[in-house]
């Protein structure tokens, strides 16, 4: 009988461990920065808003083409996390790889929490693509050329930014330095 009443209570969600997680969501942008510019622009932003923040390494999986056959190696990540303020729990991982015989393709991934989502994010995000020196969701067109001229990523980048609230017709940078 107690048996059957702790199956019901994780089926519905109590007793669980920890009690609840806050919500939150997952955005993955391709985009034409190097993994180290995005780290230190959410940083200045952090740093600037009193965030206490925490760097952290790991790695994903990826797939590189050689000829016609997809061979899986392993990227490194550069993450920061918020860990407290108001967007605690907002954090950031970027990679790099090269998915062909050349050229480079970056991608972050920003995990959002729901208390942050909205405004705030909006305001973070818009203040984090003028931070960078160049435009995230721009390629030349000689780098598109040398990843591979075609790929999907490059129209992603503008539709996933554009969703996220930003103008992608303009961009300004916002850099001094």
């Amino acid at each position: 009988m107690q048996r059957l009443e702790r199956m019901n209570q994780a089926a519905m969600g109590e007793g669980l461990e920890g009690g609840l997680r806050p919500m939150e969501r997952m955005l993955e942008i391709p985009v034409s920065i190097v993994p180290t510019e995005a780290i230190r622009a959410m940083r200045i932003i952090g740093e600037s808003r009193g965030w206490e923040m925490g760097r952290f390494e790991e790695t994903t999986l990826v797939q590189r083409w050689a000829i016609i056959v997809p061979i899986a190696k392993r990227a490194r990540v550069l993450g920061l996390k918020v860990l407290s303020g108001e967007a605690e729990g907002l954090a950031i991982r970027t990679w790099s790889y090269v998915p062909g015989s050349s050229g480079r393709m970056s991608f972050v991934t920003f995990r959002i929490p729901e208390l942050f989502d909205g405004e705030k994010w909006g305001e973070f995000l818009l203040e984090w693509a003028r931070m960078l020196p160049r435009c995230p969701w721009r390629w030349t067109f000689m780098e598109r050329s040398v990843i591979g001229y075609l790929l999907p990523e490059f129209r992603n980048s503008r539709k996933l930014f554009s969703k996220e609230g930003l103008d992608i017709g303009s961009w300004e940078s916002s850099q001094d330095y």
